[in-house]
């Protein structure tokens, strides 16, 4: 009798696991989110007439970003389809998982001595699982992004991509101007890119996040319930072809100091993006409140691939804090302008969770700091 309980299916994926060696789990998810984002459509290039008007906006743009934080920004940018921005965020994610993939198997007692069947489908099936999740979350998640924009989190270089498809998509359905939109993105891609590759204000989010990244992990629940699940074959192969049902297994953590610090630090930084994409654009285009009030809609509503991106790091997008943001930033501009938010390049610019409702505090702090 097979000491296999399981079937030649898990044997499987047992012997393809341990081929490929450690990344498996990366390999995975690579595989499972490029499925994903090619779509129905096929995931077309953008067109090239698209492409040319994006960098040719873009020195513009930049010399208005520039300006605003008295930087030198080098304008690129480049026109990508969803499956390289989906490529581009499984690969600045990745050093912000490996603790979730790394714990995906630890605290579990399990007797080898019988069974040690049971011992090989908990190491393969952990990192196998995070590599499911993590895939189908960066799928979903390029299926509206404009740009890695979306999710504030530390860099790992300043290559910028913005989604044309889904730029045109979002104008279209909005009736608004190609122009208008693909200043808005630009403008909030060039802004979370200086922001967010700075070595300072990197350390200080990495920071925040190994606490948040821990409580996003123990919030997955426990490994071997879902091992338990995932035993039927006709449940695993159920997970293969319907890879959207793991964005509903996605939870947040409960409340905690660690997830009201990082909610703090991304609600303020993505709020002064789009305070600061707003500025942007009606500097160079005037006003445009259809496009404000359509962007505010795209962020609140049917934003799951992004809202699950969020979870895996302990992020909430949506809730009280995300108003308190917009808030902070309106008071702050209204008082000093946007210019004060050029602490946000430094380690100690990103606020606390009590400065988030006492935004005077945070300036005060900033403005007097050695390192203003």
């Amino acid at each position: 009798m097979s000491d296999n309980p399981f079937g030649g299916m898990f044997n499987d994926i047992f012997s393809l696991l341990g081929q490929q060696g450690p990344d498996a789990w990366f390999t995975t998810a690579t595989q499972l989110a490029l499925n994903i984002a090619r779509g129905t459509d096929g995931d077309p290039n953008p067109l090239p007439i698209e492409r040319q008007r994006l960098e040719e906006l873009a020195p513009l743009v930049g010399r208005h970003v520039d300006a605003l934080l008295g930087v030198s920004l080098d304008a690129s940018v480049t026109a990508v389809n969803r499956s390289a921005l989906t490529t581009a965020a499984l690969a600045q994610w990745r050093p912000l998982m490996e603790p979730l993939v790394a714990g995906s198997t630890q605290g579990l007692e399990v007797d080898t001595t019988d069974n040690p069947m049971i011992a090989q489908m908990a190491a393969t099936l952990g990192p196998l699982f995070a590599g499911f999740q993590m895939g189908s979350v960066a799928g979903h998640f390029s299926e509206r992004a404009w740009s890695l924009a979306a999710l504030p989190l530390p860099r790992l270089d300043h290559e910028r991509l913005l989604v044309v498809n889904n730029l045109k998509s979002f104008a279209e359905s909005w009736s608004l101007e190609s122009d208008e939109v693909y200043v808005f993105a630009l403008a909030q891609e060039f802004l979370a890119s200086l922001v967010l590759t700075q070595p300072g204000t990197g350390d200080a989010l990495r920071a925040l996040l190994i606490d948040a990244v821990r409580e996003a992990t123990s919030a997955q629940g426990d490994l071997l319930q879902r091992l338990q699940g995932m035993v039927n074959p006709e449940d695993l192969n159920e997970l293969m072809n319907n890879p959207e049902s793991l964005l509903d297994a996605i939870e947040m953590p409960d409340e905690t100091d660690a997830t009201r610090a990082i909610n703090a630090a991304a609600s303020v930084l993505l709020a002064f993006f789009d305070a600061a994409a707003r500025e942007i654009t009606e500097s160079i285009l005037g006003p445009r409140p259809t496009l404000v009030e359509a962007h505010r809609r795209h962020r609140r509503s049917d934003a799951r691939g992004e809202d699950a991106a969020a979870a895996l790091f302990g992020i909430s997008t949506q809730g009280a804090h995300h108003d308190a943001a917009a808030a902070f930033v309106e008071t702050l501009q209204a008082q000093y302008t946007l210019r004060v938010f050029d602490a946000l390049l430094r380690v100690d610019g990103l606020p606390s969770v009590h400065e988030l409702d006492h935004p005077a505090d945070w300036y005060e702090r900033v403005t007097s700091s050695p390192l203003a």
